[in-house]
């Protein structure tokens, strides 16, 4: 075990042991192992993932040398999948790997149970056909699909699952959970315990920053009838009053509440996305339900009678300056509440779990803890199945892209992408694939482009001749730097799915290596 923790020490300090867990149990399959593929897988086997199934046809040829560091000159002629899944093992041999000699379009068309075997299928340069067919296979069996490819110096990465529940979304920036504006009753009697104004210096600077903030704010409600600071003018006295209460330069803890000032002037209750949560139709929940959205029926039952409006309390507050002896009975009265509002929850998720004639103990305390702690931060995805967006993208956007220079090039390679596609169809062959037609093939690459404008309702756009050049030019090539970029990005999304940590990217994303520029398309 402590080999383990040393092995996986960095990333264990952003997602966990649940998340690390929940990694080693996830089978992943990949479709291609050309560079895209090989580097997403890459990043997938040095964190620790369970296991791998590649699936890929082709012999190694000259040409994958110089893009795919993980074939070298004695795999020539030999399975690519054989010889990418060999070097991915010795990257860590923890991981299960194994591969399948065989094309994975017709894997799709013959054999579309195969996939239901996985956690995840990752699928790297398929044609739209393919993504459409494999799209709907994965979504019938409840397996999450990401797409990747890259073209040139371009690229995109498309996450495809019904829906996919977050409980630990890891926001950047997030208000803590004080409730220095709606304290409870035993944090009220806590503070009132509690003289701001004691003459002593020692403990004046001592005093924590929550219990001068509630206590300011209490003063400042009584006589503004019940109000706390609104307008601007109201907080900047507001600060101003807890200024003048400083009895030394140096008090430290005075600075951090007029820092954290704003804390009193948040609003009371819940954030309009877990509202939107809570009365999400599925929180009306059956026998079939989710644990998550069991949960979520509890919560807002909580918030709608015990909470008072409020979600459970987190429970923690930040580091501050304050004696040991303040800082830490503050900690506990916080701590309590969170544990008395989590039996609450708890005990809400077990009525609701014996009323829809489930086992009341299949949901964990752990989890219901956890769910608790970051029930402020919950978060839903869903993501349109692909043949909705590529039969009917959102036509505002799309328009609203297609006119916009800061997106122009970003939707232009999304189109193209998709050009290229129906051109292979029509001419069995990547545009300017094979020298001495690339006049040829540009016209025909421009004329497929405006076809498929035509079909997506945008009759009057069209692409600057630079990018269908470019595309042309390209000759569906997969540059190194480009496909690594690429893989990074997609695996970095997996780990998202997997550990169901962080929100992973919602629409399509489109890198620009022209511009070096990362974009996302909301079709």
């Amino acid at each position: 075990m402590a080999e383990h923790k040393t092995k996986y020490d960095r990333q264990l300090r952003i997602w966990g042991e649940q998340g690390q867990a929940a990694l080693e149990k996830a089978s992943i399959c990949l479709l291609n192992c050309g560079p895209t593929g090989s580097e997403t897988l890459k990043n997938l086997v040095l964190g620790g993932i369970g296991s791998i199934t590649i699936v890929d046809g082709s012999k190694v040829e000259e040409g994958d040398l110089g893009n795919n560091f993980m074939v070298d000159e004695s795999c020539i002629g030999q399975s690519k999948a054989k010889c990418v899944c060999s070097f991915l093992q010795e990257l860590n041999d923890a991981v299960k790997a194994k591969f399948i000699e065989e094309n994975p379009e017709e894997l799709i068309k013959t054999n579309p149970s195969f996939f239901s075997q996985f956690t995840l299928v990752v699928a790297t340069q398929l044609v739209e056909e393919s993504m459409v067919k494999l799209d709907i296979i994965c979504r019938e069996a409840n397996v999450m699909l990401i797409f990747a490819r890259s073209y040139g110096l371009t690229g995109f990465v498309r996450i495809s699952v019904k829906e996919h529940t977050v409980i630990e979304s890891k926001p950047d920036h997030f208000l803590d959970d004080l409730r220095l504006n709606n304290p409870w009753p035993e944090l009220t009697r806590f503070t009132e315990t509690i003289d701001i104004n004691v003459p002593d210096p020692v403990v004046h600077k001592h005093t924590p920053y929550v219990i001068i903030l509630i206590k300011m704010a209490d003063e400042w409600a009584k006589s503004h009838g019940g109000c706390l600071p609104a307008t601007r003018d109201e907080k900047r006295e507001f600060k101003e009053m807890i200024k003048s209460r400083m009895i030394a330069i140096d008090e430290d803890n005075y600075k951090e509440a007029i820092d954290a000032s704003f804390k009193v002037f948040a609003p009371r209750g819940i954030s309009s996305s877990l509202l939107h949560v809570i009365n999400d139709p599925s929180a009306e929940v059956t026998s079939n339900s989710s644990d998550f959205w069991i949960m979520v029926a509890a919560l807002k039952e909580f918030i709608n009678n015990e909470g008072g409006g409020e979600a459970p309390l987190e429970g923690s507050i930040p580091d501050m300056t304050s004696s040991t002896e303040l800082y830490v009975n503050l900690q506990k009265i916080y701590q309590a509440k969170a544990e008395s509002d989590m039996l609450i929850v708890e005990q809400r998720v077990r009525d609701i779990l014996k009323k829809i004639g489930r086992d009341t103990n299949s949901i964990s305390k752990t989890k219901i803890k956890s769910f608790c702690k970051n029930a402020r931060k919950l978060a839903v995805c869903r993501y349109r199945l692909l043949e909705d967006e590529f039969n009917s993208p959102v036509q505002p956007e799309l328009q609203k892209y297609l006119t916009d220079d800061d997106y122009s090039i970003a939707v232009g390679f999304y189109v193209l992408l998709r050009a290229v596609d129906r051109f292979v169809t029509n001419f069995n062959s990547f545009p300017g694939q094979f020298e001495g037609v690339m006049d040829e093939d540009i016209s025909r690459l421009k004329a497929t482009a405006v076809g498929l404008l035509n079909d997506l309702g945008c009759n009057s756009s069209t692409l600057t001749e630079d990018l269908i050049n470019e595309m042309c030019r390209y000759g569906a090539a997969e540059l190194h730097a480009v496909s690594a970029f690429v893989g990074g990005i997609a695996s970095q999304e997996i780990i998202k799915l997997i550990t169901r940590q962080f929100i992973p990217m919602s629409g399509t994303f489109i890198f620009n290596g022209i511009d070096h520029k990362s974009q996302l398309l909301m079709l």
